[in-house]
């Protein structure tokens, strides 16, 4: 009698367990894939940093940038390809666990059914009824999850190209790496300052863009450029940084454009590092310390002012009121310069934490 007892509490225990691993299997799914918002799921979230710390662990103890480069590149898609996986396992031991719940005779009968529904190959079934129905319901899921993955993945890639299609014309009048004041002297020698607001404008667009796509699609956030010099945290920080400049010290005719593209730059940053967990002052103010001296400012200063650029001529002033505006992006800026490991680039990584940026 106690033995007969104790036997459907375990089942029943069993049982439970398994539909709770089951659920929560789901709904990862469906944070991960679905859910049309930024979301972090646990165990995603889980999964993704074990392998980042395993990548960045070794990663670390290689000599050279470049071969870093080579080994992170590889974090995104290992990732990518090893979630589902993990998915897998979970729901074919969470439907384990079920199965011999209700009544399979032995463990390994439960995980072969599983299994076997799973992956919807059928050489292992029930005469039972209702666990015939489970198995049915288990291969719709091993079904939805190739089907998500499908259209997860091009989804996914298209985002990526978006944003590396603006990098790479970036580049042109950034530099390599991107600096500041070559976006502004370039601009001043072969184009116009003018046509500086159509940039500000273009980035305003794709900081907005950013902000989606990397908070709902996080592994995007790792996905590096085709190039090892090349990276989306730098260019950006290189191209706030000179509407910085811009609304700050130079003596051109109001525009809103750069105080625009500065705000959905930092805003973008900003809720990409609040679902990365990565803390920073929602509200800082205007004279609060930030990463750049006052020398490097003065630096870049007087270089566009040798080169003829209009200038304000308060230069205490320019610094004070580009200060106000680094204040809103700097610490996520450097933080998601660390996260992703990014090249070395005036102003941003080259201030990251040490062993990111090692060249």
């Amino acid at each position: 009698m106690l033995a007969t007892l104790f036997d459907a509490t375990i089942r029943l225990i069993s049982f439970l367990f398994g539909t709770g691993v089951v659920l929560i299997t789901l709904n990862s799914i469906l944070r991960t894939y679905v859910l049309a918002r930024s979301a972090r799921d646990p165990v995603a979230g889980f999964v993704l940093d074990l392998i980042r710390k395993g990548f960045v662990l070794v990663a670390r103890r290689t000599g050279t940038y470049q071969r870093r480069d080579q080994i992170m590149a590889l974090y995104a898609p290992t990732a990518l390809f090893v979630l589902p996986l993990n998915w897998l396992a979970m729901i074919t031991l969470g439907y384990a666990f079920i199965y011999w719940g209700l009544g399979v005779d032995s463990a390994e009968d439960a995980f072969i059914i599983s299994g076997s529904s799973l992956l919807t190959l059928g050489f292992a079934t029930t005469d039972d009824i209702f666990q015939i129905i489970l198995e049915f319901t288990e291969a719709s899921i091993g079904l939805l999850l190739v089907a998500l993955i499908i259209a997860y993945l091009p989804t996914m890639y298209a985002a990526f190209s978006r944003r590396e299609s603006l990098v790479n014309l970036t580049e042109v009048y950034a530099g390599t790496p991107p600096t500041a004041s070559e976006i502004i002297l370039r601009h001043y020698r072969n184009h116009g300052l003018d046509q500086l607001n159509t940039v500000w404008d273009n980035w305003r667009i794709w900081f907005a863009e950013v902000e989606e796509s990397h908070t709902s699609l996080a592994p995007l956030v790792f996905f590096r450029s085709t190039r090892p010099e090349r990276s989306w945290i730098t260019t950006a920080g290189a191209v706030l940084d000179a509407a910085a400049i811009y609304a700050s010290s130079l003596n051109m005719p109001p525009s809103v454009q750069a105080p625009l593209c500065i705000r959905s730059g930092y805003l973008a940053l900003r809720y990409i590092a609040d679902f990365f967990d990565i803390g920073y002052d929602p509200s800082p103010a205007p004279d609060n310390p930030i990463s750049i001296t006052q020398d490097e400012f003065n630096a870049v200063y007087d270089l566009m002012l040798a080169e003829g650029v209009p200038l304000k001529p308060d230069r205490e002033e320019c610094w004070r009121n580009y200060a106000g505006w680094r204040v809103n992006y700097d610490a996520p800026l450097l933080e998601l310069a660390a996260l992703t490991m990014a090249p070395y680039a005036p102003w941003s990584s080259d201030r990251s934490r040490p062993h990111f940026v090692e060249s």
